[in-house]
């Protein structure tokens, strides 16, 4: 239906959103400005004990800072309520005393149509309960009894029964008046392909029903009492009311469960539901009969920002995960991040519950891995890389489904984790296999890690940064020669790390041997390759050129310093991001966005490959150490732009 924006307009002026969104959440009234509209609260739409959700009544919008969900008074609705479209329009009508406008009647068939399918629906849910109590169910209630499901259970769940019988449903439902053609579109009964009388979809099975996020039937799920059924769990065929992919089992009570503190587990199956639930994990819901779909994914995060994916402990449960890594990775980020359980060898949720307890099940769900380990995993698990050929392989991998990510902060922190886990992984091999302190005393002080102190050996072998005085040396080179006088601050004045750690590991230097020191500077490790490199970079004329910022009294002046050549480091690396995004965005017509955004990347590329000299003299004494290196660096044209 199309509404005027006038309309709309007014809705949103007559109601205020604190109103709508008031009945969901807690202000917190220290922190909220009445007078103002403006208000804060705790977001509902995930778990959270601080108020991060702000609601500006004036601007008619909400946004949670924590989850980074959004949106007006129709979204929330639509969001924290499950309702669609209209029916939130004529909520917020008749709050707003307003009159709806005159609705296309296709529209109005349609809308009245569903209500119908739902009634039906809703019947047989009624019929299927009633049916558990009769005697063809004794099987039924045997085994629903051993799975201990009592009748508070069936009550909650609305389980029901569906006998062996072909016209069982349908007959009883033509006896209320329903029409056939209702009953065949609500999936509840199929016409043979012959053109014989319609018959029952589920006969002799266990019946669940799936309800929305309101609360409506919607389908339903059978599992067969035959143990040679050819399937042993059915669900209804796809409907006007039923998108299998859309939609969750156990959805709507799950949303409360979980605005109210608890986490959001998925697990495989409605008896596992059932389980989880029982056992106190009320945010539990499950997929409908298949693999979990973008849909899913995005309602389970409107519901949390971090769900917990609770897998059987089994091939098929890890092959489950597995694929499940290429379809979240595209789609992950701050507010949107997953985690993973495994269960026992051979176990479910409602296994594990049954035999070992609600504990049991805390401490798996407690042991949940991130995203990133199982991508690990994926790529590690019972391969040998005892060459530089496979270790590379495993780089291109692993970068490729990292660069999958839309975030970049995110893709970053990824980078860091595999970082660490492939120096577990190589660090053996790698490291001294010596005595701590080497032949050549490299490491000074008390003990081994970060605040240990490189004390300066005897100069090596000039390396590439001696090569940097040639003319004609690229922009690659230049921050070679910044890159190592950041790692020499960094290894002279070890209480600095603490301060840009994330800012060293987003270096990701292209020589193993200075990934390796960044590494030990980290970790307080000391391999082999780290020291060698630290060795080289000492030797360095531009950095021997530099005594002030290599005396360790000078803390203060290096922190500066450090500061200053990350700095050069980080705008020229995003300048070059930026340009490049632009000019794949230059393919239309620019607008005025576009054009000043390229010219901020353009100042920005000016700024870092000619930095102004001036902005030094805050440096004190050291300035001059540094100043030398820049003017030797412009003095030999490595300010150029990069070679293609």
């Amino acid at each position: 239906m199309s509404l005027p924006p006038q309309f709309l307009d007014e809705i949103r002026a007559r109601v205020p959103l604190s109103r709508v969104i008031g009945r969901k959440v807690v202000w917190d009234l220290r922190r909220s400005n009445q007078a103002k509209g403006d208000w804060w609260a705790p977001c509902p739409f995930h778990g959270e004990k601080t108020a991060s959700f702000h609601v500006d009544d004036q601007k008619g919008f909400y946004y949670c800072f924590g989850c980074h969900a959004k949106g007006d008074a129709l979204t929330f609705l639509r969001e924290a309520e499950g309702l669609g479209f209209i029916e939130a329009v004529e909520l917020l009508a008749s709050e707003a005393g307003l009159q709806m406008p005159e609705r296309d009647p296709r529209q109005v068939q349609r809308a009245d149509r569903r209500s119908a399918l739902v009634e039906v629906m809703e019947q047989a849910v009624r019929w299927f309960r009633m049916q558990l109590g009769m005697a063809a169910a004794e099987q039924a209630r045997d085994y629903l009894a051993r799975r201990g499901l009592d009748a508070a259970a069936c009550e909650q769940f609305g389980i029901g029964f569906a006998p062996d019988q072909r016209q069982g449903l349908f007959n009883a439902l033509r006896s209320k008046g329903i029409a056939e053609a209702l009953i065949v579109e609500a999936g509840l009964v199929a016409r043979p392909d012959d053109g014989g009388a319609p018959f029952d979809r589920f006969r002799g099975r266990i019946t669940f029903p799936i309800r929305d996020g309101r609360g409506r039937c919607i389908a339903f799920g059978g599992r067969a009492m035959d143990p040679n059924a050819r399937a042993k769990y059915l669900n209804s065929p796809e409907t006007p009311l039923f998108d299998k992919g859309r939609n969750l089992y156990n959805v709507g009570p799950a949303r409360a469960a979980v605005a109210k503190g608890k986490p959001l587990v998925v697990a495989e199956g409605y008896m596992d539901v059932i389980a989880l639930v029982r056992a106190g994990f009320e945010g539990a819901v499950a997929p409908l009969g298949t693999a979990i779909t973008e849909d899913q994914l995005r309602l389970m995060w409107r519901i949390s920002p971090e769900p917990v994916i609770a897998l059987d402990g089994d091939s098929a449960g890890l092959r489950a995960a597995m694929r499940l890594i290429d379809l979240a990775l595209p789609m992950t980020g701050p507010g949107q991040a997953l985690r993973f359980a495994f269960l026992p060898q051979g176990q479910d949720p409602d296994d594990l519950i049954r035999a070992r307890g609600a504990g049991a099940m805390a401490a798996v769900l407690d042991e949940a891995r991130p995203l990133v380990d199982l991508l690990w995993r994926r790529e590690t698990e019972g391969r040998v890389f005892d060459s530089p050929e496979r270790r590379a392989a495993l780089d291109k991998a692993l970068a490729e489904a990292v660069a999958r990510i839309p975030d970049k902060d995110t893709r970053d922190h990824y980078h860091a984790v595999l970082r660490n886990l492939k120096w577990e992984l190589f660090g053996n091999r790698r490291r001294d296999p010596g005595p701590a302190r080497t032949p050549r005393e490299a490491w000074q002080g008390p003990g081994q890690g970060r605040n240990a102190r490189f004390q300066p050996v005897a100069p090596a072998a000039p390396t590439r940064a001696s090569r940097l005085s040639l003319p004609g040396a690229g922009e690659e080179e230049a921050e070679f020669l910044i890159e190592a006088m950041v790692l020499a601050i960094c290894a002279t004045h070890p209480d600095l790390i603490a301060a840009v750690e994330s800012r060293l590991e987003r270096l990701e230097p292209q020589d193993p041997d200075r990934a390796a020191l960044i590494h030990d500077l980290l970790s307080g490790a000391q391999s082999q390759a780290g020291q060698r490199a630290l060795e080289s970079i000492l030797a360095e004329p531009h950095v021997r050129a530099a005594p002030a910022i290599l005396r360790p009294h000078d803390g203060d002046a290096a922190a500066e310093i450090l500061a200053n050549a990350l700095d050069r480091i980080e705008a020229r690396r995003a300048a070059r991001e930026e340009i490049a995004r632009a000019e794949a965005e230059i393919q239309g017509l620019a607008d005025e966005g576009l054009t000043w955004r390229m010219a901020q990347s353009a100042r920005a590329r000016q700024q870092a490959d000619h930095p102004s000299l001036a902005d030094l003299s805050d440096l004190g004494e050291n300035s001059d150490a540094f100043r030398a290196i820049l003017e030797s660096a412009l003095k030999n044209e490595i300010w150029r732009k990069p070679r293609r």
